[in-house]
């Protein structure tokens, strides 16, 4: 087993992960930004793609949900929610676990624009080169979900 292969100790590990987060924080708003200059062509900020992301993966929920898993406000949520609404991608049912918090699901056209986001996206993913495998995708989800459960508890209200 050579050194690469070894557990880095926590003083390593720390400056290790830095350096993934140094790449992760551009990263995170350069996409934000090509979502954003493709507006004209969905017509969706950031947030309302974000909540229809969210609920194209996870099914129905509630706000107070789809705060908690991204890490932000439910009153930022129920902005995105309630234009998400204005333009027909989202709807509120009835919650059968909870009548005072309804559950927001995708509408036939919220779930048509998300999967043509995505589409769009996996297209320009597909540029992507440095003939990266499998394990190496592999292990950067795995790093990355590993620093993500460290920070599951942070409070964003």
């Amino acid at each position: 087993m050579n050194d690469i292969d070894v557990p880095l100790p926590p003083d390593a590990l720390g400056p290790r992960l830095r350096e993934v987060f140094d790449l992760v924080g551009p990263l995170y708003r350069r996409v934000q930004r090509k979502v954003e200059q493709s507006e004209p062509v969905e017509g969706l900020s950031v947030g309302v793609r974000a909540v229809l992301d969210l609920l194209h993966r996870g099914g129905p929920l509630t706000v107070p949900q789809m705060g908690r898993a991204q890490a932000i406000s439910r009153q930022y949520v129920q902005r995105m929610v309630n234009e998400a609404a204005a333009r027909g991608l989202v709807e509120a049912v009835a919650n059968p676990a909870h009548r005072r918090s309804s559950l927001i699901r995708l509408t036939d056209g919220g779930r048509s624009v998300i999967t043509a986001v995505l589409a769009r996206e996996d297209l320009l993913m597909r540029e992507v080169g440095g003939d990266l495998t499998e394990a190496d995708v592999a292990t950067c989800v795995r790093v990355l979900g590993e620093v993500l459960r460290v920070f599951d508890q942070v409070d964003v209200d």
